[in-house]
């Protein structure tokens, strides 16, 4: 198996755990996580009755877990993008979840054949979003009301272990998991001066929405078959 000197710049604590697999393999991971969570307090607990909750995020039920005001929530039907965000749910302490393939489409598709036209879903999300799931839900009939639980906030410039990987050619890959965080590597390597050094990188992406910053800069990409980080790892492989 050959070796790989691997950029991550998703979040911890997702980052410190894939970084762990990867290194259990043999490869060489550095962590530079562009975006960092910042928890959005909340005035009041949002008023029911909601006929599901759902997350298009592993940060939404991670936060949700911790905060005793939104613990009557956990007896409802959780629905996750993806398998990562429904393992979280679970261990948030939600019993009855159900993932969809991946990504904000596919999670209204999901809800849309198990949610009568004229009921309520709670979103918990982001500040900032790439999907309105509020707008993928209304052709069906279903309200969502959404309650803001974080904000991500970027990164202002690379680590200085990051900027000598780059000027040094001693990175072979990066992986990246969102197209907000693949948009501030983009930003950050033209703030350097580093193009010609990052487009020489392997870059594995989640998804085409997540490659687009990228590409766009002239940077090859890999897309994942599947949203999921299985489907992206797997991509180390070829």
């Amino acid at each position: 198996m050959t070796i790989l000197r691997i950029l991550l710049t998703r979040p911890e604590p997702d980052a410190l755990r894939t970084a762990a697999r990867l290194t259990a393999l043999g490869h060489r991971v550095l962590i530079d996580s562009l975006i960092a969570i910042e928890l959005v307090a909340i005035d009041k607990p949002p008023a029911g009755p909601f006929a599901a909750v759902a997350v298009t995020s592993a940060n939404a039920v991670r936060v949700a877990g911790g905060m005793d005001q939104l613990a009557f929530l956990r007896t409802l039907p959780l629905y996750a993008v993806g398998n990562h965000s429904g393992e979280m749910a679970r261990t948030a302490g939600f019993s009855n979840v159900i993932a969809a393939d991946g990504d904000a489409a596919a999670l209204a598709h999901l809800l849309t054949r198990r949610i009568k036209p004229g009921s309520r879903v709670l979103y918990l999300a982001a500040e900032d979003r790439a999907r309105d799931l509020a707008d993928l839900l209304a052709p069906a009939g279903i309200a969502v009301e959404t309650v803001v639980l974080y904000r991500a906030r970027p990164a202002a410039e690379f680590s200085a272990a990051t900027m000598a990987v780059l000027t040094s050619a001693g990175l072979d890959v990066v992986l990246h998991y969102s197209p907000r965080s693949a948009a501030i590597f983009v930003a950050l390597a033209e703030q350097k001066g580093l193009e010609s050094e990052v487009i020489g990188l392997r870059h594995l992406c989640l998804s085409e929405a997540v490659a687009a910053p990228l590409v766009a800069l002239g940077a090859t990409v890999e897309i994942a078959t599947r949203p999921e980080e299985e489907a992206l790892l797997n991509l180390l492989q070829s």
